[in-house]
């Protein structure tokens, strides 16, 4: 007897909203039924066609028509967009996960915050940034350990896999990311780089992590690599290619942390670890809110 689904639909018909409709493709928790898009020629209504989803071309209107399709919606447009559609879902008795830097809902990291006691409450939860959902676990597992002053993360990503609406949203991404390395990770302050790298054959999502700790980290190194080696596991769990690029160093106050995503190559390339490991973090999301609501323990 097969598990019953949660109904759900995407926004965003793009690189991001269909490599994720191929990932929620094969969850048993979520049954994807439409993907939203605004340009009724584009690849991914195309895929969506192909794989028996509907294909909607009007935009969030479509959606209002279609009000049954879905109870999540997972929004993979802009940050923009998404803060004009937040309050329509909202009024629509929606369940929002927003994958652009909008910021509307509370930050969430699955590794690190995803509280199944909190989920039956929250309306719209925010997914931060590929760079943030690939750093912040890091910055979190050490904070644990010892305090934070600062934490500065350099995100590079193949230029290939930076579509229009990651490119039209670098400002975002960076003050949202910054943000939520303080409200997430726990350091005091913060900063974040993306860097965008032309070479070719295409690298995969790189990222170097800078810690500034309040004291001597020195002292506690054996604790730090304990919970950084447990948080990678626990990332892992969703996102299996995520790894260390090199052994995490601690020297002095100076944590340096650096690790990569492979992607799983659902509908991009490898290389574009950048976008896999957001979408599988809203996937990962999206399950747990399924359950709740199958339990009847979420708020609308």
């Amino acid at each position: 007897m097969s598990q019953k689904k949660v109904k759900c639909a995407i926004i965003g018909s793009g690189n991001i909203g269909t490599d994720l409709m191929f990932k929620l493709l094969r969850s048993e928790k979520l049954e994807v039924t439409a993907l939203i898009g605004i340009d009724p020629e584009s690849k991914g209504l195309e895929k969506a066609r192909d794989n028996g989803v509907k294909a909607i071309a009007t935009g969030i209107d479509g959606l209002r028509e279609n009000p049954d399709l879905a109870e999540i919606v997972f929004e993979a447009t802009s940050a923009k967009a998404h803060a004009h559609n937040a309050p329509i879902l909202k009024a629509m008795g929606k369940k929002a996960i927003d994958l652009t830097p909008a910021a509307v809902g509370p930050f969430l990291v699955p590794s690190v915050n995803l509280k199944e006691e909190e989920i039956p409450y929250l309306d719209n939860v925010n997914m931060v940034t590929c760079g943030g959902q690939a750093t912040i676990p890091m910055v979190r597992a050490i904070s644990d350990v010892i305090e934070i002053d600062y934490a500065e993360i350099v995100a590079s990503i193949a230029s290939k896999s930076a579509g229009p609406g990651t490119r039209q949203n670098i400002d975002e991404f960076t003050v949202t990311t910054a943000n939520a390395l303080k409200e997430v990770g726990g350091a005091k302050e913060s900063k974040a780089i993306i860097t965008l790298n032309p070479a070719d054959p295409s690298i995969l999502m790189r990222n170097t992590i800078y810690v500034q700790t309040a004291e001597n980290a020195e002292s506690y190194k054996a604790e730090i690599i304990k919970s950084l080696n447990s948080m990678l596991e626990t990332v892992q769990g969703y996102v299996k290619g995520y790894r260390f690029k090199a052994d995490p160093v601690v020297k002095g106050n100076i944590v340096t942390v650096s690790v990569e995503v492979e992607g799983n190559g659902d509908f991009l390339p490898k290389y574009a670890g950048n976008l896999d490991i957001i979408t599988s973090a809203a996937v990962k999301t999206g399950e747990v809110i399924a359950e709740s609501l199958l339990k009847g323990e979420t708020v609308k």
